[in-house]
């Protein structure tokens, strides 16, 4: 659990630092740009993040057993996972902002958990008891109520908005089940999923979608600015959190890992209030108390609590 926390966290920590990078001048200066930031800050994001797993596995002297699991059938299926979360699930989110508004896209994206746990309880036969389920409904309804303010969204094409709205629901909650699905195979474990997973967002992003969009020009411009070292510090940190969260993934499962990582809206409120000095507002604290009890809730097994202490209690 400690690790899933710790993913929410550093996660936490990533969005915050990524929103300063976004509010520099470089991200703000013309239409165009502020067109172009979403994509370009995410595929520099997951470049960044793919240098930085490069490096790790480098000095853990993995790469060799990358390039193995790259070939197996479960390396191919953290591929696909990574299309269905990375291009596809960050695009939908997008556009969903672009024609939803970013007040209805948080509340529909903080759906995401919901779906990832109907999928892992079909295709995965991971089970919640009750008491679980019921704690992922707070902790989901908190994210839902965070992200919800009263005549905060300018709505353009409501419809095209939601279809986009729900891609990026289904991306990612379909990436979730189809990487703990691969990593289920002893040849690919969790940092081999997440170095795979990286460079084919990254390659992706920037074969594709940077290219449809003509947006090299100005991801030229934008690597020549000091933004770039604030997303590369965003990326490791955004690195740091996926590391935990696909293990929470391997080790408790994909239900139970996304629980734990979506505590990072409660986590953003803190180090808001840390590093910049945002004083939440009592809405904000009610629904990050929410957030993070159920979540612990959600991904607690009361049997292995009680085994714990059982034990301590026997030495």
């Amino acid at each position: 659990m400690i690790t899933g926390l710790a993913a929410g966290i550093f996660w936490a920590a990533d969005t915050i630092i990524l929103g300063i990078a976004l509010a520099m001048t470089p991200f703000v200066s013309t239409e165009q740009a502020i067109f172009l930031a979403p994509f370009v800050s995410t595929f520099l994001h997951d470049f960044c993040s793919a240098v930085w797993m490069l490096f790790y596995m480098g000095i853990r002297k993995q790469m060799k057993n990358v390039v193995r699991a790259l070939k197996t059938r479960s390396g191919k299926f953290i591929i696909l996972g990574a299309l269905f979360g990375g291009p596809i699930g960050m695009t939908g989110y997008v556009f969903a902002i672009k024609y939803l508004g970013a007040t209805y896209t948080a509340m529909i994206s903080a759906m995401f958990p919901a779906l990832g746990a109907v999928l892992s309880y079909i295709f995965l036969k991971e089970r919640m008891k009750p008491i679980q389920i019921m704690g992922f409904i707070v902790s989901i309804g908190g994210m839902v109520a965070l992200g919800y303010t009263p005549g905060g969204s300018q709505i353009s094409n409501f419809g095209l908005g939601f279809v986009c709205a729900l891609l990026c629901v289904v991306g990612w909650a379909v990436e979730v089940v189809i990487c703990a699905y691969g990593m289920k195979d002893p040849n690919v474990n969790n940092e081999h999923a997440l170095m795979i997973r990286q460079m084919t967002s990254a390659v992706f992003y920037g074969a594709v979608i940077l290219t449809v969009i003509k947006g090299w020009g100005f991801t030229a411009d934008i690597v020549l600015s000091k933004t770039t070292a604030i997303i590369l510090i965003a990326a490791f940190f955004g690195t740091a959190s996926y590391l935990c969260y696909y293990k929470a993934i391997n080790t408790l499962g994909a239900a139970r890992g996304m629980a734990l990582d979506i505590t990072y809206s409660a986590w953003s409120i803190v180090l808001a209030l840390i590093f910049l000095g945002q004083m939440p507002d009592v809405k904000s604290v009610i629904c990050g108390i929410l957030i993070l009890l159920g979540s612990l809730t959600a991904a607690a097994d009361l049997k292995e609590i009680l085994g714990m202490k059982a034990k301590t209690a026997y030495f």
